[in-house]
C-alpha cells in the first residue's frame, strides 16, 4: 500500500491544471515551471536531484504525466509536447482521485506482467519513478559526465554547430571569466547574434552566483550567453538568467542537453521500441486479476 502513496501522485492534478492554463498543451519545462509557481513548490524540492543528476521534481512530474496518459486524460504523443485529450479537458483530479488512478494502473501493470509478460529481475516498476534513471536518456547523460572537461567543451561546440551556429570556437583559455567558447547564430541575412557559452560537466547544481558571474564576463562581448551543464540549475539560478533588464542567459541542463543530442542525432542511433499497451489488455483481464 505504501507504493500507492508514491510522491509523484501529488502532481497528477497540478499537471492537468497547468495544461488547462496553458490552453491545452505545453512543453514539459513549461508545465513544470507553471506547477512550481502556482503550487508554491519549495526551493528545497525544486533543487533536489536524483543520483543521475536529474531533478527529482522534474522526474516526478513526468511520471505523473505518464499515469495521466494511461488514464486517457493526456495525449500519449512523444513529440516533446504534452497535450490534453477531450476527457482531460473535462476532468478534475484531486489527491483522492490521483491515488485511485495510480492504484488502478499499478494493479493493471502487475496483473499483465503476472499473467502474460515475462518479468526480469530489474523490470521497470511503474510505481517507482527513480527507475527512469536506467533509460537510454540517463545512460547518455552518464556518458557525457564521464568525458574529459576539454572533451565536453568540444562536444558542446559540435552540438551548437549541429543546431545552426556558425564560427563556433572553443577558446580553451583558463581564467577567462568562465567563457569556454563563442559562436554566431545567423537569424536571417540581415540579423545575427554573437553568443558566448560556458560548459559545466558535473553532477552538481549551478547556482545563481555562477550564472551572475558568467553574465558579468559576457557583458560587452556578446548579445547572448548559454550555459550548458550535465547537472541542473537551482530555481534562483533560473530566476537570475531571466532577470529583467539584464543580458539574457540561456540555461541548458542535463535533461535538455540529452534531448538536444537526440534531436540532432548526435552520438545516438535511432531504434524502434515497442512498449506493451497495458490499457489495451485491461478489458480482457479476468475479475480475479
Amino acid at each position: 500500500m505504501a507504493r500507492q502513496r508514491a510522491e509523484f501522485t501529488q502532481w497528477l492534478g497540478p499537471v492537468l491544471d497547468a495544461l488547462k492554463a496553458l490552453d491545452g498543451s505545453g512543453k514539459p519545462r513549461e508545465v513544470c515551471d507553471h506547477i512550481a509557481e502556482h503550487c508554491d513548490v519549495p526551493t528545497s524540492i525544486l533543487d533536489a536531484t536524483l543520483k543521475s543528476g536529474q531533478t527529482r521534481f522534474y522526474n516526478q512530474v513526468h511520471w505523473a504525466r505518464q499515469y495521466l496518459v494511461w488514464e486517457g486524460l493526456l495525449d500519449g504523443s512523444t513529440h516533446g509536447v504534452w497535450s490534453l485529450t477531450k476527457s482531460g479537458y473535462e476532468a478534475r483530479v484531486d489527491e483522492f482521485d490521483a491515488r485511485k488512478i495510480v492504484a488502478k494502473w499499478v494493479k493493471i501493470h502487475a496483473a499483465a506482467r503476472k499473467s502474460a509478460i515475462p518479468v526480469t529481475e530489474h523490470a521497470d516498476d511503474p510505481a517507482s519513478p527513480e527507475l527512469e534513471e536506467e533509460e537510454d536518456s540517463a545512460i547518455l547523460l552518464e556518458i557525457l559526465k564521464k568525458v574529459t572537461p576539454e572533451g565536453f567543451e568540444r562536444i558542446c561546440a559540435r552540438l551548437l554547430r549541429e543546431s545552426g551556429f556558425e564560427r563556433v570556437t572553443v577558446t580553451g583559455r583558463p581564467k577567462d571569466g568562465g567563457i569556454d567558447g563563442y559562436g554566431v547564430l545567423q537569424i536571417n541575412p540581415f540579423v545575427s547574434f554573437r553568443v558566448l557559452f560556458q560548459c559545466k560537466r558535473y553532477k552538481g547544481v549551478v547556482s545563481r552566483a555562477q550564472v551572475g558571474d558568467f553574465r558579468n564576463a559576457m557583458i560587452g562581448r556578446a548579445d547572448k550567453g548559454i550555459i550548458l551543464t550535465t547537472g541542473s540549475f537551482s530555481s534562483d539560478a533560473r530566476a537570475e538568467a531571466e532577470r529583467e533588464g539584464a543580458p539574457p542567459v540561456e540555461l541548458v541542463d542535463g535533461e535538455r542537453l540529452v534531448s538536444m543530442f537526440e534531436r540532432a542525432r548526435l552520438g545516438v542511433k535511432e531504434k524502434t521500441v515497442y512498449e506493451v499497451d497495458h490499457a489495451f489488455f485491461a478489458g480482457f483481464m479476468g475479475s480475479e486479476t
